[in-house]
């Protein structure tokens, strides 16, 4: 009872990773209007400060390197922006944390030509410092696997792997699911997991706004708190205490 009373409140140190999902950062400055994927540059590094006091970053390769480690968090950036070089990674250079990027392997390509590009290159991707970076997966042509057929969702993972590994670009093979949505009905979510197995996926993360603990319950569909452009101090450490908001 104490164990579970522990986990609902998040207060189970060794057992409970904090697993945050962002995706871009921008000066305050270049941020128009209401933008929830967008976290200011200004606002990550006060969260970064705080982390680094409180927390253990780790990437998802280092979970059974120490079990014993208290205050786990995995910081994760979907989609592999440019604007995660430009100012990201000097913030976990600045406070020695690690973060892992999550590549949708086909929009890196359509975007590479692009004179107004949003995303950083497969050599820019390569380039990455892995003392503080992590690359994983996050489909190729990233569309919504729970709209799509499990043979095409299958190809798509086949593709995402592929060209990270034609790219020769490291990669832990843990998958973030594009918009966190999966197959979730009898049969269908039994074979579309299925297709993550062969795929020889370890681990996969969805949304769900929640603490996650390892070992993994269910390791496909492992929680990730979602921390919002907008979010204020007060919110973002409340989200860390107990994942959500609102009890």
């Amino acid at each position: 009872m104490l164990r579970f009373a522990k986990r609902t409140l998040g207060f189970s140190k060794e057992e409970s990773v904090r697993i945050l999902m962002y995706h871009k950062i921008l000066p305050e400055k270049e941020i128009s209007g209401k933008d929830c994927l967008t976290v200011s540059a200004e606002s990550l590094e006060k969260q970064f400060q705080y982390i680094k006091s409180h927390y253990n970053t780790l990437f998802f390769n280092d979970l059974n390197k120490d079990q014993t480690l208290k205050h786990k968090l995995i910081l994760t950036f979907d989609d592999g922006y440019l604007n995660n070089l430009q100012y990201l990674v000097p913030l976990l250079e600045k406070y020695q944390l690690k973060a892992t990027i999550f590549i949708p392997t086909g929009l890196i390509s359509n975007d590479q030509s692009d004179k107004k590009r949003e995303m950083m290159t497969f050599d820019e991707i390569k380039s990455l410092n892995p003392e503080h970076v992590e690359i994983a997966l996050h489909s190729h042509t990233h569309r919504n696997y729970s709209q799509i057929s499990l043979q095409e969702a299958a190809e798509d993972i086949q593709e995402n792997i592929r060209t990270l590994e034609e790219k020769q670009i490291p990669f832990t093979r843990v998958l973030a699911y594009p918009y966190g949505k999966f197959p979730k009905k009898g049969e269908q979510k039994k074979q579309f997991f299925s297709i993550l197995e062969k795929a020889g996926i370890t681990s996969a993360v969805r949304i769900g706004n929640n603490i996650a603990y390892y070992p993994w319950k269910n390791k496909f569909e492992i929680k990730r708190i979602d921390i919002k452009g907008g979010d204020s101090f007060d919110i973002f450490k409340w989200k860390l205490r107990l994942g959500k908001i609102k009890l």
